[in-house]
């Protein structure tokens, strides 16, 4: 019994944990952040939301501001219309895997359809071919997810506020946003609460300390850009 927990723990670290620990830490085969002169990018997970997702698209409007959406393939199918809107309002839409799954508890062939599925949900539903960047869901993959980066474009972040949960409410998400506010910086934020370990109601809290952030960020000098953008520039 000793022995098999042995293998067990052992294979644990060699699939998922040693390569997690190379992309969070050492940002191995990932982008989490550009120089400290280049544009904040804020990023959004787990959506698209019917209830939030519209409002947020709603904000970003009002600020004239151009995000990056990780979305679910079954909420995208689900939810086509808000996909297009986001598309046509000139964000960038992303791939977090057709359900919210942990790769680490997946096998590779497993993986490879929940990423190319939802890259041809999106691509069906903007109606081409443009879907190449991907969050794995809570930042952690396992050792065969190194390959996709030969197709898709691993993003991470710089700056997580746990804007999941609604304790706290609209100040805890602000002041962990404006603390680690910096040139550069990938921030990642959630449109929708229905996730494992979520508040249903965390994403009203994340939205009105989103409007004070940008707001306040654009006063004192920042700006915004997608995450491509960033990239290419």
């Amino acid at each position: 019994m000793k022995q098999i927990l042995t293998i067990l723990i052992s294979t644990l670290f060699v699939y998922t944990i040693i390569p997690t620990l190379m992309i969070r830490i050492f940002g191995i085969g990932v982008y989490k952040k550009g120089t400290n002169e280049q544009p904040i990018a804020l990023t959004f997970d787990d959506g698209p939301d019917p209830e939030y997702t519209p409002l947020l698209l709603d904000l970003l409007k009002k600020h004239n501001i151009k995000a990056t959406f990780f979305v679910l393939g079954r909420k995208a199918e689900k939810y086509p219309d808000l996909i297009k809107r986001m598309y046509s309002e000139g964000h960038l839409v992303g791939i977090h895997n057709y359900l919210h799954w942990s790769n680490a508890l997946m096998s590779p062939k497993k993986v490879r359809e929940q990423v190319d599925n939802t890259a041809n949900v999106i691509d069906r539903i903007i109606g081409e071919r443009r879907t190449f960047y991907y969050r794995p869901p809570w930042g952690v993959i396992n050792l065969f997810d190194f390959f996709l980066m030969r197709q898709y474009r691993m993003i991470l972040w710089s700056v997580i506020v746990g804007d999941w949960k609604s304790s706290g409410g609209k100040r805890k998400i602000k002041q962990r946003l404006l603390s680690k506010l910096k040139g550069g910086a990938v921030i990642v934020l959630h449109d929708s609460g229905q996730t494992f370990g979520a508040d249903r109601d965390a994403p009203a809290y994340m939205l009105e300390a989103l409007n004070e952030f940008i707001t306040e960020a654009l006063y004192t000098g920042y700006c915004f850009q997608r995450v491509d953008e960033k990239m290419a520039a």
